[in-house]
């Protein structure tokens, strides 16, 4: 059952807005539960473990950015899907590691792709991991919940759906050990997983979660043909959508 959260402190559009979900659910027989939240405190406090959060940004203290960056910092997974009648803080946006930014009124059809695409990402989570060592310890980094890797000097940071993990490594080993699972080195300091990838130019890759990673210039043939190559295994396993799109040249 995919449970998920709304929180909105207008109380007739947190309404509005959860029937509206729970109707497209309910048309595509998935099984949900949805609660409805009126502020960032009350969800905070819930002990419910959500699939998938839709949560306004302009609320009173603490906000839905604020309410976001504490969800992060306790190392929740949980899909994060911001609406807002303001673009402004679409930006921020990337540093909670958003699957998308909603601007009111939201269209019934785009609402419709992203949620489908969000119960799409719960229900296929791989369990194929890497091992990594932090402070004597070892840790499963599990590769669906990676968006990309980023080398800062002796160290990897992990970009996820749990936030950023930091440990010490060289990303040419990484990248030799993720060459024949859906990574790709785009720049020298970024190793990306093309299963996130929504959009590209000849300067950058776009992914779900709205960030924006490098493309280096000698490496942008390698890495159309290398989007190609997995859309063309993904279709022949059915494991994943024709959505990638080139954006344009720049």
């Amino acid at each position: 059952m995919l449970v998920v959260a709304v929180c909105d402190d207008e109380i007739r559009e947190c309404c509005r807005f959860s029937e509206r979900i729970r109707k497209i659910l309910e048309e595509e027989k998935i099984s949900c539960r949805i609660r409805q939240f009126h502020s960032g405190q009350e969800l905070l406090a819930a002990e419910e473990k959500f699939d998938l959060i839709f949560l306004d940004i302009m609320m009173r203290p603490p906000d839905g950015m604020q309410t976001a960056k504490i969800l992060r910092e306790r190392a929740s997974g949980t899909i994060l899907v911001f609406v807002s009648s303001s673009r402004k803080y679409v930006f921020d946006a990337y540093d909670v590691e958003a699957f998308q930014y909603l601007v009111k009124p939201v269209d019934e059809a785009k609402l419709k792709n992203v949620l489908l695409r969000a119960v799409r990402k719960t229900q296929k989570r791989s369990q194929e991991f890497i091992l990594v060592s932090r402070e004597r310890q070892n840790r499963k980094l599990f590769l669906d919940d990676i968006y990309y890797f980023e080398i800062r000097g002796r160290t990897i940071e992990a970009h996820g759906t749990e936030g950023i993990f930091t440990y010490y490594g060289r990303i040419g080993i990484l990248e030799e050990e993720l060459r024949e699972k859906g990574f790709f080195r785009c720049h020298k300091s970024f190793l990306v997983n093309l299963k996130y990838a929504d959009a590209y130019n000849s300067q950058e890759v776009i992914l779900e979660n709205g960030a924006g990673i490098m493309i280096a210039r000698r490496r942008y043939e390698e890495f159309k043909k290398a989007i190609l190559t997995y859309m063309r295994k993904c279709g022949e396993t059915g494991n994943c959508e024709s959505k990638w799109r080139d954006s344009g040249e720049k």
